[in-house]
């Protein structure tokens, strides 16, 4: 457990101070930059520091449901899972400096409120901590399926890193289903969308 712990921090600090680097290489990294108009880069900006804003809450949710999981398989799951999120997280940071923007300033808020939910989902048991992954991708992929729909068609660059991650997404989402993962009520499910929603919002711009 100390052990675990000390990853989690570890974790939290490479987050928070965009240490993170990826193990894979970034997509679109060969395209040439996209002469984009300045309302363009600005929408392609705001729309990449929400997409880096949900890794840092992704990064918060795997290492606290890791943290609390009972079942070592399952935990193993969810630490294979953050590191493809920890690329995805080191893509959207690079994305943002070429588009010459920044993180989200309430990034510590996300993933301090991240966490805790991951630490509840996981209490709760494997079963339902499994469903909370399957939800919260599948919301995921809708959230970067309305990117797509959203960032200016000629920035190539943005939407090879989306695509990608939109595929990652569903992989861990079906990863988790296939673990037996639990249901999740109607209710739940809708908070779910209300808190994520709010995220995105406030990250859109702030």
């Amino acid at each position: 457990m100390l052990d675990s712990v000390i990853i989690s921090f570890d974790r939290a600090l490479r987050t928070l101070t965009g240490l993170t680097q990826s193990t894979r290489p970034v997509p679109g990294a060969g395209l040439a930059e996209p002469d984009l108009t300045p309302n363009e880069r600005r929408l392609a900006a705001a729309l990449m520091r929400v997409n880096h804003t949900g890794e840092v809450c992704a990064q918060a949710l795997y290492s606290a449901q890791a943290l609390v999981a009972r079942d070592p398989s399952v935990a193993n799951r969810f630490a294979a899972a953050a590191r493809d999120e920890e690329d995805h997280l080191a893509w959207t940071q690079s994305r943002l400096q070429e588009l010459q923007d920044r993180p989200s300033l309430l990034n510590p808020l996300w993933y301090a409120g991240s966490f805790a939910i991951g630490t509840l989902a996981g209490l709760a048991g494997d079963r339902v901590n499994l469903g909370f992954v399957v939800e919260t991708e599948r919301q995921v992929e809708e959230h970067l399926t309305a990117h797509l729909d959203r960032l200016p068609e000629g920035d190539a660059k943005s939407r090879a890193i989306v695509v990608t991650m939109r595929d990652d997404e569903a992989r861990h989402g079906a990863m988790a289903q296939e673990a037996g993962a639990f249901d999740l009520p109607r209710p739940v499910r809708d908070l779910m969308h209300v808190t994520a929603g709010v995220m995105k919002a406030v990250a859109f711009r702030i």
